[in-house]
């Protein structure tokens, strides 16, 4: 039986879903090709009718997820204070207990740099355009003039909810994400630049 293209692609869409939850649940190395097509509702031999191989897969995961990300900031307020939504959303107790849910970048960074080219050509690009989606939010007309600011800021991001996210102690991890809101916010401009 032959499907349509459009059946193709949202079949593909459907297993790059699929693998992202997975991946950011149970990590790249620990999501085996079994699992991530049972997680799509598929069988293992219709895999390579969408994917090369896993790491084409993982590539396209992380492209998508960041694209996904990039794609939600545009649902906040313009300025200062969507940035600051934003923040405050990336860095709040439900973002970190749910990590499948989340950023690609805080559940997968450790596991990205040991990835194929791709994938690490994938990932650049895709935090770069979370990055000048940021900058451009908070300075429309200049979003050079903040990309600094912006770039230091989402690492802070990352960091802060990677290290709420390995610690035992949840007051402990309350407190780091509760700090890392207040740093994140003070190394961003603190209005807008139009």
């Amino acid at each position: 039986m032959r499907y349509t293209s459009e059946h193709k692609q949202a079949t593909r869409q459907r297993i790059i879903e699929a693998a992202g939850r997975r991946f950011k649940q149970d990590g790249i190395d620990g999501s085996g090709v079994a699992t991530l097509m049972k997680d799509a509702g598929l069988t293992n031999g219709a895999f390579y009718a969408h994917f090369a191989s896993k790491d084409d897969l993982v590539a396209n995961v992380v492209a998508d997820q960041l694209r996904e990300q990039r794609a939600s900031f545009d649902s906040t307020p313009s300025g200062r204070a969507g940035v600051e939504e934003f923040v405050r959303r990336y860095l709040s107790v439900e973002h970190r207990d749910s990590p499948e849910s989340g950023c690609p970048s805080a559940a997968l960074l450790d596991e990205i740099v040991r990835c194929t080219q791709a994938t690490k050509e994938a990932f650049t690009d895709g935090a770069l355009g979370v990055i000048d989606e940021i900058s451009a939010g908070l300075a429309p007309g200049d979003p050079q003039s903040v990309r600094a600011q912006v770039i230091a800021a989402f690492a802070l991001m990352i960091g802060t909810l990677q290290l709420a996210r390995a610690l035992a102690d949840q007051q402990l991890a309350d407190q780091i994400l509760e700090q890392g809101v207040q740093n994140t916010l003070a190394l961003l401009p603190a209005e807008d630049r139009g």
